[in-house]
């Protein structure tokens, strides 16, 4: 198999920089091939913007759909896109590596999703229909696991916890960019306290524990997001009224 590994940290010896090697030796010693996307080592261009787009359809008015879709269409993007979206279309899975900063992905990631997800590659519509998303589309397939760190306690993103929980923190990247062109999303691998872990047997139990989610990335359940075109969302936009009743928001979308 083939595993795509996109991280996001710009210090070499940081933790997150730790858990991709882990990442990169556990997949090699099971016969996997690895390619490795560091974004802050690329120089990656963050900013979805006008010069994404070298030949425009329209010079006029820059509208992003229109000129993305048109760029992917003609083959008119920019070469860094190109190779992305060819590491995507050629992985079996996608891990994604990166801290959580301000309740999110890093801005070079997000940059990178926004930049790569082409219309037409990652988001679109088929035969005329809105089909191309939430369990189906172009990545429909695959598998993805994000692995996560985080300055604050566990208990700070629990239920009750002040920050909130960080299934709801991510379910944009989870339910959104994953599994809306159809990945199958295993659960967040999750290391809290980052900042304060102060010893080398410290640092080893949280590598140990990275290591055996990687290893169980082809085999882990995913995630039961409810797809669009699985009968639950008969008008593909709302729930039907027996599905999930009396619960709203995130926790509905998981069956």
């Amino acid at each position: 198999m083939q595993v795509l590994i996109v991280f996001a940290h710009p210090e070499p010896t940081s933790l997150t920089r730790q858990l991709v090697q882990v990442s990169v030796e556990t997949l090699e010693k099971e016969g996997h091939d690895v390619v490795l996307s560091d974004l802050y080592g690329m120089k990656w261009k963050a900013v979805f913007d006008a010069d994404d787009f070298p030949v425009r359809a329209n010079p006029e008015r820059l509208s992003f759909i229109e000129e993305s879709g048109h760029a992917y269409a003609s083959g008119n993007q920019t070469a860094d896109v190109v190779a992305e979206q060819a590491k995507l279309i050629s992985a079996d899975a996608v891990i994604l590596q990166f801290p959580l900063w301000w309740f999110g992905v890093p801005a070079i990631l997000k940059g990178w999703i926004e930049r790569v997800y082409a219309y037409g590659f990652g988001y679109g519509f088929e035969d005329g229909t809105n089909r191309f998303r939430y369990g189906d589309g172009m990545l429909k397939g695959k598998r993805a696991l994000v692995s996560v760190t985080l300055g604050g306690p566990e208990v700070d993103y629990g239920p009750r916890g002040i920050n909130g929980p960080l299934d709801h923190i991510l379910f944009p990247l989870t339910h959104g960019a994953l599994f809306y062109p159809g990945m199958a999303v295993l659960p967040i691998h999750a290391v809290y306290g980052a900042a304060h872990l102060k010893t080398a047997e410290e640092i080893e139990v949280v590598k140990a524990g990275w290591q055996h989610r990687v290893e169980g990335l082809f085999t882990d359940e995913p995630i039961p997001f409810r797809s669009q075109n699985g009968g639950d969302f008969p008008d593909r936009h709302t729930l039907r009224d027996d599905v999930a009743p009396g619960v709203t928001g995130f926790p509905a979308h998981i069956a």
